[in-house]
């Protein structure tokens, strides 16, 4: 008896359909044909312990199983469970209902439970668009995908779950996406530093709002111990929550990577990510046997923090260059072509020279003039001329330490960081989200300058010999300076702050 089940497993971020088909006859043989790598090829022993526990087996008969399209490779263990189905279907151990409605994923353990799959979202996402009417999923799974609207989403918690279900005997209740699954608290809030408990650095922390409010890039440098690393994590307090869109786009790809279930539903807090400067070219652009995403695409809508930024290798830098102009990073193997958007924010923070502090009074550097421009060169100027913002950052005078007065806290900061988030969505009706992602059109439209103005970038350009990019970076900047100083129309104070960041 020839029996179809239907699952499915992510490329990249989308999701292929596979069709199942289950072939029972006579003889004595297991076949599981279409490419499947060694993961699904092992599904046999886990289906035949999950039957176990419910009483069925694998039929001693001859079972064909091919996976269409048969020239796709097939990945993943989220095959086990529509194996299992179409295996009782075809064998007549169990008459089930409109097996064709259903979208089956899960991995089954041998005591017939369900673990969760990587991809339940984009999964969900791609059965709506293809027409199914409901997905089953492992419970931990399932919330995630409940976020797509248009199809019922079931969460089981074994194999015994899914069979009374699709036999039309279970009170199972399709998962509903409540505010509680929304994650809160992408990262530990207490974690993360207020700016009133940072003393001094008012014109760093001005460089951080402007950069927060318009996506910006931002270096920081300065001495140790003068707080670029503190203040670098404290601007993770600052962003806004993402909007829906954001936020899908964000949790398909932590979907993909697997990390989709720990956060019982979509992820509204924007990610901060601080890869170590030991991170490999694969680890930060993504790749490898399963093409996952790197670092760069899960700090998508979100952080990119690389601290002591001369330390990373000089390989892994130059990989960034086109992530941060394109906002997508296409990954290109012998097997694969998959592409995965990295639109986030660069911060970066770095000593002057290798003890520390070069340009300190007190004569206290002891490295050589050579030492220093050796130092400084690890960073190509290429890289350098992505950064919007640059910022020195000086210690701290030590009366300033001992008083007792709090800065600006955190939540003031983000209120204004969130108007003027808003307000470039409506100027930009959501094609773009921030001032940062502006092209050349939008730049000529929304970053008009007056003679005054146009005189003051103009010396500004010949005499720091900035390149045309230098050039639209500063006039981002200044126009996220303007948003928020609340004007419509860039002043020579917006732009003269804009020049000094260079």
């Amino acid at each position: 008896m020839l029996c179809k089940t239907f699952c499915s497993f992510c490329r990249g971020i989308e999701a292929v359909t596979v069709e199942v088909e289950v072939e029972v006859s006579q003889g004595i043989s297991f076949f599981l044909v279409g490419l499947p790598d060694n993961s699904v090829r092992e599904s046999q022993q886990r289906i035949e312990a999950a039957l176990g526990t419910i009483g069925c087996h694998l039929p001693g008969k001859k079972i064909i199983i091919n996976l269409a399209p048969g020239d796709i490779r097939k990945e993943g263990t989220g095959f086990d469970l529509a194996l299992a189905i179409g295996i009782l279907a075809a064998s007549e151990q169990y008459h089930f209902r409109a097996l064709s409605q259903f979208m089956i994923v899960g991995e089954l353990a041998l005591d017939g439970k369900l673990r969760p799959v990587p991809g339940a979202l984009p999964i969900a996402l791609a059965a709506r668009r293809e027409g199914f009417r409901y997905c089953i999923f492992p419970e931990d799974s399932a919330y995630e995908a409940a976020a797509v609207e248009g199809i019922e989403v079931y969460g089981a918690a074994s194999i015994l779950d899914v069979v009374t279900l699709l036999c039309g005997e279970s009170f199972l209740d399709p998962v509903t996406y409540r505010d509680e699954y929304l994650n809160d608290s992408r990262r530990e809030l207490k974690n993360i530093p207020d700016f009133a408990d940072i003393k001094g650095q008012e014109a760093a922390k001005r460089g951080l709002e402007i950069a927060a409010g318009g996506g910006h890039n931002i270096l920081l440098c300065g001495a140790p111990g003068s707080g670029k690393s503190l203040m670098a994590k404290a601007l993770a307090g600052i962003l806004p929550p993402m909007n829906r869109d954001e936020s899908l786009e964000t949790s398909i790809i932590y979907s993909v990577a697997g990390s989709g279930h720990s956060f019982k539903g979509l992820i509204r807090e924007r990610p901060f990510r601080s890869p170590h400067h030991s991170t490999s070219i694969y680890a930060m652009t993504g790749g490898g046997a399963s093409a996952l995403p790197g670092e760069v695409s899960l700090a998508h809508n979100g952080v990119l923090y690389l601290d002591e930024l001369p330390e990373f290798p000089r390989s892994v830098l130059e990989v960034l260059r086109q992530p941060m102009e394109e906002r997508e990073i296409s990954i290109s193997r012998l097997k694969y072509k998959y592409v995965y958007p990295c639109n986030f924010m660069f911060i970066a923070s770095m000593n002057p020279c290798p003890c520390g502090f070069f340009g300190q009074p007190g004569d206290r550097c002891t490295c050589t003039p050579y030492a220093v421009n050796r130092y400084l060169a690890r960073i190509s100027g290429p890289m350098m001329d992505r950064i919007d913002m640059r910022i020195e950052i000086n210690p701290i005078p030590g009366e300033r330490l001992l008083n007792d007065e709090r800065a600006e806290p955190t939540s003031d900061i983000k209120e204004r960081v969130t108007a003027v988030r808003l307000l470039q969505n409506e100027r930009f009706k959501g094609r773009i989200n921030t001032n940062s992602q502006m092209n050349t059109a939008d730049i000529r439209k929304y970053c008009r300058l007056g003679p005054a103005e146009q005189h003051l970038l103009s010396t500004a350009i010949n005499k720091l010999n900035l390149s045309a990019r230098g050039y639209h970076k500063i006039l981002k900047v200044a126009r996220t300076i303007a948003d928020l100083d609340k004007s419509e129309h860039i002043t020579a104070i917006h732009l003269a702050e804009a020049i000094q960041y260079r």
